[in-house]
């Protein structure tokens, strides 16, 4: 006995729909594995924007590989000033020097798309050809010409990729402990702290990395650290920190920005050697070592390492 043609469209039509439903209420993202996981990230991220305690704007623009948030702030007639925060950190790490980096310039605060935050990538994991594209892209969208970068260990890398190009309108670049930028991590065994937080996520061995990468953790605003705990709690475990490489020294000396490196004396990440390769290779480098911080400088001598920047900035 077969089915009446009505009969079997209409059940072919159920479950296609059914299957379009199903397909629609899938969650996809590229850092997240659950939609309740990156609201209650987002959340969070939003509380801790709030410790900028300036104007500031939030805007998402599209670009080859999906979409990229951008905050900014400061005087629009100001000079134009990038900024690449650390890995997991998101733009919201800024909050202890953002007043004085955006008092005569106009600050763009991008979030790094492989990375919590808010920008959302939707093609696959990106080379660092595609980095390159995806930055410049953005750079074209805002016009941006003879601006600033200050960027933190792995924006310190990507800023240090983007200098390398010949093509290129940055102008001056502050290096905050460039992550695999110079060399490869300095203390091995004492970051195995941080791979363990992403592999076993809990509040004990966030502490006990935060302790390792911070010589000043109790300096650490207690809202921006839930955020950078969800970070590492939910979103998945970034293996492209694995392809990221050392410049070499011909790359090293084609970048001919001046260029400031500021590495903490309690670094786990760098070292004397790459102060010396960076006095060595850039052609307008100048070094400086923070006493008393570690990888996460800027917030355990915030008021040390903003005068730097200021001063080589202005």
């Amino acid at each position: 006995m077969t089915m009446p043609k009505i009969y079997f469209r209409i059940l072919l039509l159920i479950l296609l729909t059914g299957c379009a439903s199903t397909k629609k209420a899938k969650f996809e993202d590229y850092v997240f594995k659950t939609k309740s996981e990156k609201t209650a990230y987002i959340k969070s991220y939003d509380k801790a924007l709030k410790l900028w305690d300036i104007p500031y704007t939030e805007e998402d623009i599209r670009t080859t590989y999906g979409t990229a948030h951008v905050i900014m702030a400061g005087p629009k007639n100001g000079k134009d000033l990038v900024l690449l925060h650390g890995m997991d950190a998101s733009s919201t790490m800024w909050y202890p020097n953002i007043k004085p980096l955006a008092k005569n310039h106009r600050i763009y605060a991008i979030d790094f798309m492989m990375e919590p935050g808010k920008s959302t990538l939707i093609s696959k994991p990106l080379s660092s050809e595609d980095i390159v594209i995806l930055y410049n892209e953005i750079f074209d969208h805002y016009k941006l010409k003879k601006f600033d970068i200050v960027a933190a260990s792995r924006g310190g890398w990507i800023a240090t990729l983007l200098a390398t190009e010949k093509r290129n309108s940055i102008d001056k670049i502050v290096l905050l402990s460039p992550a695999q930028t110079f060399k490869f991590i300095d203390k091995v065994g004492k970051t195995t702290s941080a791979l363990m937080l992403k592999l076993f996520p809990s509040e004990k061995k966030f502490g006990k990395t935060l302790t390792t990468f911070s010589t000043h953790p109790e300096k650490i605003s207690p809202v921006y650290k839930r955020q950078f705990y969800l970070a590492n709690k939910y979103a998945k475990s970034n293996s492209s920190m694995l392809k990221m490489h050392p410049f070499s020294d011909d790359e090293l000396k084609s970048i001919t920005n001046p260029v400031l490196v500021l590495i903490g004396d309690h670094d786990v990440i760098n070292s004397e050697e790459s102060l010396e390769r960076a006095n060595k290779y850039l052609i307008k480098g100048k070094t400086q070592i923070i006493k008393d911080a570690g990888h996460f400088l800027s917030i355990d001598q915030s008021k040390v390492v903003n005068n730097a920047m200021i001063d080589f900035l202005e």
